[in-house]
């Protein structure tokens, strides 16, 4: 195995760029080269035929299926022209990415030969096997019957030689299995209820749209080296592995130069997403090394997330033509920072406002207040559903440690922003306030020009920050489906938008001017949400306590966390947004339960195969050499001085032995309360039983792995280590 090490490390070190095809035209030329939008449509479609789709799409109004016809006509012709043979729906299973049948494009003609077709009813409509799919209990083995049907509002586009239609994913008795289905649902609730408070402001507002801003944090790794360890080819994080002694404690990767291999695999990457219509703009250095970030421009919220599914696909695929592998895992590496993929979630009129950004007017900033007290007013009653919308068994790694979020949900607002709110509460008019956007700030140096300071400071420890037009929930993990946090962030907005309606609609009724009415229900706000406003040092202890003082969800137990959707809060709000039954929460649970069991179930069982048939016969043949070594040092140099020389070895052996007994010992509890668990038939508990007895195993296999790490001969090491794996260029 040492030899194979030495081979891929060796291997990792002598890579050179890959040659990237670059197109000889400009971004522009080819951007959403394989995609079906708007350009595409009248081009391909009978102009009577592009109208009334594109009309559905911007009035969210169905489609008939006579109309259906025409653009399956439309869109078959555009895909075989551009390459495509086969055609699939592409949907999002709940699992960790997608999932594609394909169909190819041929029927036969009755005369012993084929003809390429595809109808309407292909295109609105298939049945993939409901009872396959993580369901919660929806679906059984024999009641398989599901189905996936077209979202006309996401474009479909062609990825290597299938045309992919985006769909949602239904059970046979109607229940939602993707993620799909119920983030339309969020979104159009929230549609609707900001739509009705935004009118307050101007009547002329008919839709508000949910915008979705992500950026994807990733490592890279050298394929060579992810392949000489099992742990990151089954769990995408290293189950052990000493810290390297230079990490990133000189803070020097960050916005650093991006290697030359790394930055060929980028250009790659943003060349693909850009012919697929993702807009990828923004490309870095993260923090940790061989950590980076690709972020896009902001999107509507349903394709945004469409976009980042098919985003993490492509990565994927195109690091391996780089000889790379792609990590997604929160936290990959133990000592360093995770992964994330921050959500910045805005909302805006089809009036063109921005809805938390400052007015130009006094009543302009009547609104901007208005939208951002009722969030903070819907995250603090939801904190705890929020943070079940991004717990997952691989984000619990990432957050509380000390480059994420802690487990707590609160909200940033700035310095500027909470004495506004604080003068508002505290006021005895209707007085409206001023809120400055963009200020000068000259740094007094005639070479450099003045600068453009925002209204708001940016929070890093803080899972939800108000960055100056748009809240960004930093809590969301880097493998996550964003439709997650979506789903709960859209539709608790939504219910609190409602009952600030019913409230200001009640005081007008009652004779109140609409200002009044307005301030009164948001100062009322404002004093019942402050628990969830906090500008400060979320990483701190300080805060940990503080939170649990003011009475939000400070539970860490990942298990426990999912508990929240089955409150009857949460239940009552989903219901009434209309995004989920009480059965689907229910199933939905059964799945998070499940999926966490598992993947701890898959570490587990890595884990100690790694201990058992890599480490301890290495471990024990080293110790085996000392031994040998003690012997004829003993013999070689007899008396006091053969004992003082071999003195260290006898303390090495004596640790080594030490090491290896208790990480058979802890291997042994480990998979005894497997076993123990496993016999649980109740998820939520045996998720817990997961939790609690066989994570604790976990930690203490590893830490003695590690610490045997710099004990035994680096010759002989079995697997690549920390500082091989985190500094290949």
């Amino acid at each position: 195995m040492s030899k194979l090490r030495f081979r891929v490390v060796e291997e990792a070190y002598n890579r050179k760029a890959v040659d990237v095809a670059i197109p000889t035209e400009r971004p522009n030329q080819y951007y959403g080269k394989y995609v079906f939008n708007r350009q595409k449509m009248a081009q391909y479609l009978p102009q009577s035929v592009y109208d009334a789709l594109v009309n559905a799409i911007d009035n969210k109004e169905s489609l008939s299926r006579d109309i259906a016809d025409s653009v399956a006509e439309g869109m078959k012709r555009w895909a075989i022209d551009n390459g495509a043979r086969h055609y699939s729906h592409w949907f999002h299973p709940l699992t960790d990415g997608t999932a594609e049948k394909h169909d190819a494009f041929i029927d036969l003609d009755g005369k012993g030969g084929v003809v390429e077709e595809f109808s309407g009813k292909l295109l609105v409509q298939q049945e993939p096997d409901a009872s396959s799919f993580p369901n919660g209990g929806i679906r059984n083995t024999f009641e398989a019957r599901g189905y996936s049907v077209w979202d006309i509002s996401s474009p479909a586009f062609i990825l290597g030689k299938t045309l992919c239609i985006p769909t949602i994913f239904i059970s046979y008795t109607g229940e939602s299995l993707d993620y799909k289905a119920p983030l339309l649902r969020a979104i159009n609730s929230v549609d609707k209820a900001a739509t009705g408070v935004a009118q307050y402001f101007d009547p002329n507002v008919k839709h508000v749209t949910s915008f979705l801003g992500w950026e994807q944090e990733y490592f890279l790794v050298d394929e060579s080296l992810y392949s000489a360890r099992p742990d990151l080819v089954m769990t995408g994080r290293t189950l052990m592995g000493h810290e390297s002694a230079k990490n990133q404690q000189l803070e020097d990767h960050y916005f650093g130069a991006i290697p030359s291999r790394v930055d060929a695999f980028m250009l790659d990457l943003e060349i693909e997403c850009h012919k697929l219509g993702i807009p990828a703009k923004t490309r870095h250095n993260e923090v940790a090394p061989n950590q980076f970030e690709l972020a896009p421009i902001f999107e509507e919220t349903n394709l945004a997330n469409d976009h980042n599914l098919l985003l993490m696909s492509l990565m994927a695929e195109v690091a391996r033509r780089h000889n790379f592998r792609i990590l997604l895992h929160e936290k990959p590496f133990a000592g360093v920072n995770g992964s994330g993929k921050h959500n910045n979630w805005s909302l805006g009129t089809d009036t063109g406002i921005q809805l938390f950004a400052p007015g130009k007017t006094p009543i302009g900033n009547l609104q901007f207040i208005t939208f951002v007290v009722n969030v903070m007013a819907a995250v603090h009653r939801h904190n705890g559903l929020l943070k079940a919308s991004i717990m997952s068994a691989t984000n619990c790694h990432r957050l509380g440690a000390n480059e994420a979020p802690p487990a707590i949900i609160s909200i940033f607002l700035g310095k500027q922003l909470s004495e506004i709110l604080e003068k508002v509460e505290n006021s005895t008019n209707d007085e409206l306030f001023n809120v400055s956007g963009k200020e000068g700030l000259s740094l007094g140096m005639s070479q450099i020009p003045e600068i453009m300071v925002d209204n708001t400071d940016r929070n890093r420890t803080s899972p939800f920050a108000f960055t100056g037009n748009r809240f960004e929930f930093r809590a969301v993990g880097s493998s996550a489906n964003c439709a997650s946090a979506m789903i709960a962030l859209n539709a608790a907005v939504a219910e609190q938008l409602n009952y600030f309606k019913e409230k200001v609609d009640s005081r007008i009724a009652n004779g109140e001017k609409l200002n009044h009415a307005l301030l009164e229900e948001i100062k009322k706000l404002i004093s019942q949400s402050k628990a969830i406003h906090f500008d400060g040092n979320g990483y701190s202890n300080e805060w940990k306590e503080e939170a649990a003082r003011r009475g939000l969800d400070c539970e860490t137990n990942a298990a426990k966390i999912f508990d929240a959707y089955l409150s009857e809060q949460s239940i009552e709000m989903f219901r009434k947004a209309g995004v989920f039954t009480k059965i689907e929460l229910e199933a939905r649970n059964e799945v998070k339960w499940e999926m966490y069991t598992k993947k701890i179930q898959i570490e587990a069982r890595v884990l100690g195969d790694l201990a058992i048939n890599h480490v301890v016969p290495v471990a024990m043949r080293y110790q085996s050499i000392l031994v040998d070594n003690v012997l004829k040092l003993r013999t070689l140099f007899s008396g006091e001085k053969g004992e003082t020389m071999s003195t260290q070895d006898v303390n090495t052996i004596e640790s080594i032995a030490s090491h290896v007994s208790k990480t058979k010992d802890e291997v042994a509890k480990m998979i005894e309360a497997r076993k123990v668990a496993n016999r649980i038939e109740c998820e939520r508990e045996k998720a817990l039983a997961y939790h609690d007895t066989v994570v604790p195993c976990m930690e203490k296999i590893r830490e003695y792995i590690d610490d045997l790490e710099l004990m035994v001969d680096n010759e002989i090491w079995p697997l690549p280590k920390y500082r091989e794996l985190l500094f290949i260029r």
